[in-house]
């Protein structure tokens, strides 16, 4: 997936079908892996509570590693346009970025974002 998603930015010959196989086989992995969670614990029983607790401590870890990555994405955000340093011209934004305006598609893409 990695190798075919590089060579089909960098316009490699066969990248976009090393691409596609890659997404395909990663979607093959995702649908049988959910569908055996759902047979074993719907048909079969084989959940008991000890699996449970596994399954809802996996998707706590989950929850808690993407709060912590938008945390220091957010971190590093904020600190470089509070205090922004000599090596982008001391100004928030950089000289040469067009700031876009808040008020179009940003604010109906964070709307969406919060009520999901």
């Amino acid at each position: 997936l990695t190798f075919g998603g590089v060579m089909f930015m960098h316009n490699y010959s066969g990248g976009g079908q090393l691409l596609s196989v890659g997404i395909f086989t990663i979607l093959y992995v995702m649908f049988t892996w959910w569908r055996d969670i759902i047979r074993e614990a719907a048909f079969e029983g084989q959940h008991t509570s000890v699996v449970q607790e596994g399954l809802r401590l996996g998707m706590i870890l989950f929850i808690v590693s993407q709060v912590m990555f938008f945390f220091a994405f957010f971190w590093a955000f904020f600190t470089s346009s509070l205090t922004p340093v000599f090596n982008i011209g001391g100004g928030w934004p950089p000289l040469g970025i067009e700031v876009i305006s808040p008020w179009g598609l940003p604010l109906l893409n964070t709307i969406l974002l919060l009520s999901s």
